[in-house]
């Protein structure tokens, strides 16, 4: 059993309630606080001195300098399995073409699948892992990661493969979504309904079978696929076991009845959604996901999280790291240009790239420190938690623990 401490301040994010807004006063907080670990687990939290003298750790990991710990974040909506660039579509929107223009003209999602097709399983694997290893340089040690960018059968299966296969070499964990409902592709012959079919009766079966995901997400919008042809996709991914996810309100309104009516996991972007869809949100279980990365890319209002927090829903933050829309690839920069644009209190944020994170994915082994979860750990070069957003991400995490194992 290994012993690790001690923190300035440990951070647990424990016993927080699932939704609604929160006051940094309900954060746990531990001063001079310590982690016993044994098999990749929290085994007891608290302070140092009292869990040194009682617990007779195996071994200890002495801070010698001022931490701050925090459970390790959570990713919960990211696409960074791709190939190629879509630079020239941000040169495009910095002349002041919108999204849904570049799309029509052949830029877009369809860019990024022609590049992306042309990628051997090898260079997508490569590039996944190298993504996922700058994310955890951030702090970030679980990782969702949609495909998306095949659009077809084959590229779709090889994508889902190699996000497998760089799960297997990267350090945080990566939680794969099948999004192959992101756009209808242009070399598709036939309708939206025709895609989704097809996507059911030949892609979906093998993903199950061959146990590369679980979770079935789709694009609402203008430019994907319509709320009606979702839903009866949807219904049939649910009975075949996958849980739903939704692309919903990016440019749009009008997802949450749907997401409501399929009783979705998490809807995702949430950027054009009026007050009676709040409150519609606030009555169901779906989980709104925001992601102020594709707000910052696309010069787009933010998603209203003040609003969807008080009206009593929970709230997630995810990077959306893209190539397109959401090129940054930083959550705690996006997280903290957020957390000043919506009011929301520290706890509210950190709640929101953790705890909150981990149940919108259905992980419930992770997002706080306590005892029986993963010892997931990352500790930030301060002596008071309030300074790491404050920095609004340019402090970054001094020594970062995965399953309980020091990777930096």
């Amino acid at each position: 059993m290994i012993l690790i401490g001690p923190f300035k301040q440990l951070v647990t994010m424990a016993e927080l309630p699932e939704r609604g807004a929160l006051s940094d006063h309900q954060l746990q907080i531990i001063p001079n606080g310590g982690v016993l670990i044994a098999k990749g687990h929290f085994q007891a939290v608290g302070d140092f001195e009292q869990l040194k003298s009682e617990a007779n750790p195996s071994s200890i990991q002495f801070m010698d300098q001022d931490l701050v710990a925090f459970p390790g974040l959570i990713d919960a909506h990211t696409h960074i399995c791709w190939a190629g660039s879509r630079a020239s579509d941000y040169a495009a929107r910095l002349s002041g073409q919108s999204y849904q223009e570049i799309a029509a003209r052949g830029g877009g999602i369809w860019s990024t699948v022609t590049q992306t097709r042309a990628a051997t399983f090898e260079q997508l694997t490569d590039l996944t892992d190298h993504r996922a290893q700058n994310l955890l340089k951030q702090g970030i040690t679980t990782i969702e990661v949609k495909s998306g960018y095949g659009l077809s059968v084959e590229h779709e299966l090889k994508i889902l493969q190699a996000i497998a296969q760089a799960d297997t070499l990267c350090i945080p964990q990566l939680i794969p979504t099948c999004l192959a409902a992101h756009m209808l592709p242009h070399d598709f012959e036939g309708s939206e309904a025709d895609y989704l079919s097809n996507l059911v009766h030949h892609l979906l079966p093998k993903a199950m079978k061959q146990s590369l995901a679980n979770r079935v997400d789709i694009f609402v919008e203008k430019v994907a696929f319509s709320a009606t042809a979702a839903k009866n996709y949807l219904l049939k991914a649910k009975a075949m076991g996958f849980d739903l996810i939704i692309h919903g309100n990016q440019f749009t309104s009008g997802s949450v009845q749907l997401a409501n009516d399929v009783e979705a996991l998490s809807i995702d972007h949430l950027e054009t959604t009026p007050p009676d869809e709040i409150l519609a949100l606030a009555k169901g279980n779906t989980i709104p996901i925001v992601l102020p990365g594709a707000s910052i890319g696309l010069a787009e209002p933010f998603a209203p999280a003040r609003q969807l927090l008080d009206a009593g829903t929970s709230l997630v933050i995810a990077s959306d790291w893209n190539p397109g829309s959401a090129p940054m690839g930083n959550l705690l920069v996006q997280a903290a240009i957020l957390g000043v644009a919506q009011k929301l209190t520290m706890a509210e944020t950190w709640a929101a790239l953790t705890i909150r994170a981990a149940r919108a994915l259905k992980l419930n082994d992770r997002g706080c420190i306590q005892r029986g979860h993963l010892a997931d750990l990352i500790a930030f070069p301060t002596r008071n938690y309030q300074e790491v957003l404050y920095h609004q991400g340019q402090m970054l995490p001094e020594k970062i623990w995965k399953n309980g194992i020091l990777t930096k």
